[in-house]
C-alpha cells in the first residue's frame, strides 16, 4: 500500500499554483466570449489567392453598416472566420459580392447571426444551468455521505477543476484568440460531473473501509481506498483521454477547442479526486 497522503502538502502547493495562475489570468484578461453570448454574425468563407487577413479586411471594411470584429484564418487551409456586428442576409450578400469582385468565386461554408438580446439571454441561461448543476451535485453528495467533510471536499475539488478550466481558456483567449461558446459551457458541465464522479468512487470506498474494518485511522483508510481505486480510475480516464486527444489532433476547427476543454477537464478530474479531494477530506476529518 502506497502512502499517498504523506505528500499532500505538495498536492496542495501544485493545485494552489494552478488556481492562482487561473485567477490572475481571469482578473487581467477574463475569457473571450463568442457571438453566442455577445451577439453578431459569423462567416466561414473559403477564398483562394489571399495572402493574409488584411487583404480581406481592406476590401470589406468600407461597406456601410458592416463592422468587422475579427478575421482569423484556419490553419493549413484557405478558410477564413470573419466575425462582425449582426447583419442581415442583404448585407451578407453585399459583402460576398464585394469579395467575389476582388478574389473571384468564393465558397461560404457557414453563416450565422445572433442578436444581442438573444446573446444576453443565453449568457443568463448558461449561468443558471451551471448553478443548478452545482447545486444538485452538492445536494447529492451531502445526502449520500451524511457528512459535511465529504461534501465540502468534493465541492472544493469540483470548483478547483472548473476554475482552472476557465483560467486555461482565459490564457487561450489572450494568446491564441480562442473564444468560449455554448460548446464550452457543455464542456464545463461535463467537467463538473466527471470530477465528482471519480471523487464519489473514492469516497465510497473510504466509507466501506471505515464501516468494515477495525482500523479507524483516517490516513490508513484513505491510503487503502486510493490504492484500490486509482488503477481503475486511471484506466477509465485514459480511454477518454486517448479519444479526446485524437479529436484535438484530427478534428475540425468547429469542435477542436470543445475537445480541448473536455480533455483538460478530464485530466483535472482524474487528478483532483485522489490528490485533492481525498487529502482535503483528511484535513477536515482531523479538524
Amino acid at each position: 500500500m502506497i502512502n499517498f497522503i504523506r505528500f499532500k502538502k505538495y498536492y496542495f502547493i501544485f493545485s494552489a499554483t494552478l488556481v492562482l495562475i487561473s485567477l490572475t489570468s481571469l482578473a487581467v484578461w477574463r475569457v473571450k466570449p463568442s457571438i453566442d453570448f455577445t451577439g453578431g454574425s459569423l462567416f466561414v468563407v473559403k477564398i483562394d489567392n489571399v495572402q493574409n487577413n488584411d487583404d480581406i479586411k481592406n476590401i470589406v471594411q468600407g461597406i456601410e453598416g458592416f463592422e468587422i470584429n475579427s478575421i482569423q484564418k484556419q490553419n493549413d487551409s484557405n478558410e477564413f472566420f470573419i466575425k462582425s456586428k449582426a447583419i442581415d442576409d442583404a448585407k451578407k450578400n453585399e459583402v460576398v459580392a464585394k469579395l467575389e469582385e476582388k478574389f473571384g468565386k468564393i465558397e461560404i461554408s457557414r453563416f450565422e447571426t445572433v442578436g444581442p438580446v438573444l446573446g444576453s439571454e443565453l449568457l443568463f441561461k448558461t449561468f443558471v444551468a451551471v448553478l443548478i448543476a452545482a447545486s444538485f451535485i452538492l445536494f447529492y453528495v451531502a445526502r449520500q455521505f451524511k457528512d459535511r467533510a465529504f461534501g465540502i471536499s468534493a465541492i472544493l475539488a469540483m470548483f478547483h477543476d472548473t476554475l482552472i478550466l476557465f483560467g486555461a481558456f482565459s490564457l487561450f483567449g489572450k494568446f491564441l484568440n480562442v473564444e468560449v461558446d455554448t460548446l464550452f459551457v457543455t464542456a464545463v458541465l461535463t467537467t463538473l460531473s466527471f470530477s465528482v464522479h471519480d471523487t464519489i468512487v473514492v469516497f465510497d470506498r473510504i466509507r466501506e473501509q471505515s464501516q468494515g474494518s477495525a482500523v479507524k485511522d483516517i490516513n490508513t483508510l484513505v491510503n487503502t481506498a486510493v490504492s484500490q481505486t486509482l488503477s481503475r480510475s486511471l484506466n477509465n480516464s485514459m480511454t477518454i483521454i486517448f479519444m479526446l486527444t485524437s479529436l484535438v489532433v484530427l478534428g475540425g476547427e468547429t469542435i477542436r477547442w470543445f475537445a480541448v476543454a473536455l480533455l483538460i477537464g478530464t485530466i483535472l478530474g482524474t487528478y483532483s479526486s485522489p490528490f485533492l479531494a481525498v487529502p482535503l477530506l483528511t484535513v477536515f476529518k482531523r479538524k
